[in-house]
């Protein structure tokens, strides 16, 4: 008994600004693939990793840890096989770890005709994040087994909200070839707040969700502002606030860090000013010195998805 399937497992862009560890949206033409396998064999097994040294044992690979959680509540003995074909890179800002689990998972429940909702899909994949980065977020992996942009609006109990994709929304994302681990990058947080900080944040938070539902894009832009985690994130990516100005320059609604850096994304309306603000984030890093990527994508309203 031997049944696989080929998916797209979509990168994605955490925090958004103001919404750290509770907003994420979903990237269309940027991701890992992977090939899952159901066996005849009990046990969940890494059988191939391309593209990335990553661990293939099983307890220390993301994909596989979210399975194991998966079958554990599934509660039958069940063979998988995981191929990765990593395009997205470890420590890249755009959910690298999160591809994998949610992938993963995602595959799985699949090829078992689907015991489990989207939804409930997100508590397995959160352990991959987890083991990645000692805390078990879900601002990557929602949007990317549900589509579109999410909020995380409570971790206990888990409670997820997908939110609507105005249509004419474009992601702009260059990745500086550097490394930020996620458990580096939190580090530098702190864990106490101005109340007059944390009010400005939570309205942002409440600003960019209501532009998100009503498609009202100035508002969207005026509340992609973050005044707790950038001014401290952003002294570990080089060039940030020139990325940032040039970005808004070329009429990107907004701009910020993905996820834990060292990416840095822009927001914009239309696929001509994401364009516009790419080049001008290629001209920025160009001078630097370091390679550097750069996406250019619509919002992915599917989320994970099969490939032919």
């Amino acid at each position: 008994m031997k049944k696989s399937i080929k998916i797209f497992a979509p990168a994605t862009v955490a925090n958004l600004c103001c919404g750290f560890d509770v907003l994420g949206c979903c990237l269309d033409n940027v991701g890992d693939e992977m090939i899952i396998s159901l066996t005849s064999e009990p046990g969940v097994k890494i059988t191939k990793i391309d593209g990335a040294n990553l661990p293939m044992e099983t307890h220390k690979n993301v994909a596989g840890v979210s399975v194991e959680a998966l079958l554990k509540k599934y509660g039958k003995e069940i063979g998988v096989e995981i191929e990765i074909y990593k395009k997205i890179k470890a420590g890249s800002g755009i959910g690298s770890s999160a591809a994998s689990s949610a992938g993963a998972v995602w595959a799985v429940n699949y090829l078992l005709e689907n015991p489990f909702t989207a939804h409930e899909l997100v508590a397995f994949a959160m352990e991959g994040e987890k083991l990645a980065s000692g805390n078990a977020h879900a601002d990557n992996v929602a949007p990317a087994l549900l589509g579109s942009f999410t909020l995380v609006r409570s971790y206990n109990p888990l409670d997820v909200v997908r939110l609507n994709a105005p249509s004419d929304l474009v992601m702009t994302v260059i990745h500086p070839q550097i490394e930020v681990k996620t458990s580096d990058s939190r580090s530098v947080i702190k864990q106490n707040v101005k109340l007059k900080d944390a009010v400005q944040q939570w309205g942002n938070v409440g600003g960019l969700v209501a532009g998100l539902l009503t498609e009202d894009y100035e508002l969207i832009g005026r509340s992609l502002e973050d005044v707790i985690i950038e001014p401290l994130r952003s002294i570990l990516i080089p060039e940030f606030k020139a990325v940032k100005e040039a970005a808004i320059l070329k009429g990107a609604l907004g701009c910020g860090i993905s996820g834990s850096g060292p990416s840095i994304f822009a927001l914009s309306k239309g696929e001509v000013t994401a364009n516009l603000v790419a080049e001008a984030m290629q001209e920025i890093y160009s001078k630097t010195g370091l390679d550097f990527d750069i996406h250019v994508s619509k919002i992915n309203s599917q989320g994970v998805r099969i490939m032919k």
